[in-house]
């Protein structure tokens, strides 16, 4: 009985193992299948996100620029459904405008043909200037639902809007005068909002005839014509970057730096390297704010031997050296390349704004700006407001600080040497107006297929008390600051004064 109770006790065990050894490969595999696909599930679900993330990328952050774009075909729709809107001056001046004859042929118009030939640049033969950057608006109607209902009852195109920018007009014009003959740029902002008032580049051409000139432009590599100098012309900067030269050396030596004195005897000389003062001239015994208002290259020289290199390096990208620009105007990336390897002959030229530092007008525009303004560098920007053809507002930009670059104590003693440049030194000739100027010259000496050449510059602002313009101004082989580019910034001074 007892073996029979045994057997089937054995025999039930038997099934209960059966049983278990079934049972458990079937919850393995079930458990591996849910994981995989929660994997699966998980993965998905990302994916989406970054999906979801990417198009709100595209539709906010990135919307600007993909309906600007060239290759977007959006635009072509638009071009048959929208007249372009017109660009208008600060000034109310029309500065484009399209014009459609009595066949519906459209001709886009340039009242001021040269005048503004980069700043507002084209849009046919592809596009540029604010052609290009307003491409969005200028082919967009924010015109009322019946004016826009009408124009399709009718089968005709709807008016595109307007782009109002912050040029003025007659400023423009003055500064294209001033330039005259020399090739270069004028850039002329407000530096305490950032708004460009006037920006000239030469050599230049009529948008006018764009598509009659388009082989002779783009085949002509010596001139680079279709090349906006103000924003992408790379130059040495001369004896303008004597302003960052002097900031780097008030920081790196803040009790000794009012204490500098240097014998200037026209010239100095290290490993084989020698910098002379401009025309051999001795200034003698002289402080920073002499050597700065004087541009004597061998005081700096010096200065530069003294500076940390990785440290004066470090301060000249704080001010977007090697970094773009903050602007969406499409601009050339300046350069500097001192370090704490550099020679010594390196460290003296690169004090004095030569050796293979190169500035766009613009960039040096913005630095003249932050030292106006106390130290903060507004963001530059073009474009005031959008508004309809009926004249309701669309879109307004309003003025964007950037940064903080120095402080205010900084900027004050620039303003102070920049104010002894006019009083005693190289831009005395902007002394005896009505209004107070800052500034600083450049003579900048360059070699190109063995010609050797020198650029003239000039930075600075007026009515230093409360700052109203800020003018940078390069001309190509004019010579010296004083005598080509310091007449060229009183011009546009006095139109701003004036008007």
């Amino acid at each position: 009985m007892k073996r029979g109770q045994t057997g089937d006790t054995g025999k039930g065990i038997r099934v209960r193992e059966v049983r278990l050894e079934n049972d458990t490969p079937d919850s393995a595999e079930g458990g591996t299948r849910n994981t995989e696909l929660g994997i699966v599930t998980y993965t998905f679900f990302f994916l989406f996100l970054l999906m979801i993330g990417y198009l709100v990328y595209l539709n906010v952050w990135r919307a600007d620029d993909l309906n600007s774009n060239a290759y977007n075909t959006k635009q072509d729709i638009n071009e048959d459904r929208y007249i372009r809107g017109s660009i208008v001056s600060a000034d109310g001046q029309v500065l484009a405008e399209t014009q459609v004859g009595e066949d519906g042929t459209e001709t886009r118009v340039y009242p001021y043909a040269n005048v503004f030939s980069h700043v507002v640049g084209y849009s046919s033969n592809g596009k540029s200037g604010l052609e290009a950057l307003c491409n969005n608006d200028l082919l967009s109607s924010n015109a009322s639902i019946l004016t826009q209902i009408r124009d399709e009852n009718e089968e005709q195109k709807s008016q595109g809007d307007s782009v109002v920018v912050t040029l003025n007009a007659s400023l423009q014009v003055a500064a294209y005068q001033a330039l005259g003959n020399y090739n270069g740029a004028v850039v002329a902002i407000e530096p305490d909002t950032g708004k460009i008032l006037a920006m000239v580049s030469k050599p230049d051409f009529d948008p006018n005839n764009i598509e009659e000139l388009w082989d002779s432009l783009i085949s002509d590599s010596s001139s680079s014509v279709l090349l906006n100098r103000a924003t992408q012309g790379l130059y040495p900067p001369g004896s303008t970057f004597k302003i960052l030269t002097t900031l780097s050396y008030i920081r790196q030596e803040p009790l000794g730096y009012r204490n500098f004195s240097f014998d200037c005897t026209s010239e100095i000389t290290v490993d084989d390297v020698t910098i002379h003062c401009y025309n051999n001239a001795v200034h003698g015994q002289e402080d920073l704010k002499s050597a700065f208002a004087h541009s004597c290259n061998t005081a700096f020289a010096q200065i530069g031997l003294d500076l940390d290199a990785g440290d004066f390096a470090d301060l000249c990208e704080e001010f977007l050296f090697n970094d773009s620009l903050p602007t969406e105007l499409q601009h050339s990336t300046s350069q500097f390349s001192l370090n704490d390897e550099s020679s010594y002959g390196e460290q003296m030229t690169t004090a004095i704004g030569q050796g293979d530092t190169l500035v766009t007008p613009l960039h040096m525009a913005l630095l003249t700006s932050t030292v106006a303004n106390g130290g903060i560098m507004m963001r530059p920007y073009l474009v005031d407001h959008v508004e309809a053809y009926d004249g309701n507002l669309v879109s307004e930009n309003s003025p964007s600080r950037y940064q903080r670059l120095m402080t205010t104590e900084e900027a004050q003693i620039l303003t102070e040497y920049m104010q002894e440049t006019v009083n005693s030194g190289t831009a005395t000739a902007l002394g005896g107006y009505g209004y107070s100027v800052a500034g600083k010259t450049g003579s900048a000496e360059y070699v190109s297929d063995g010609y050797e050449g020198t650029h003239s510059w000039f930075v600075g602002f007026s009515n230093v008390e409360d700052p109203d313009l800020v003018v940078a101004v390069i001309a190509e082989d004019g010579g010296t600051g004083s005598e080509t580019a310091v007449p060229i910034a009183a011009q546009v001074f006095q139109a701003y004064y004036n008007s």
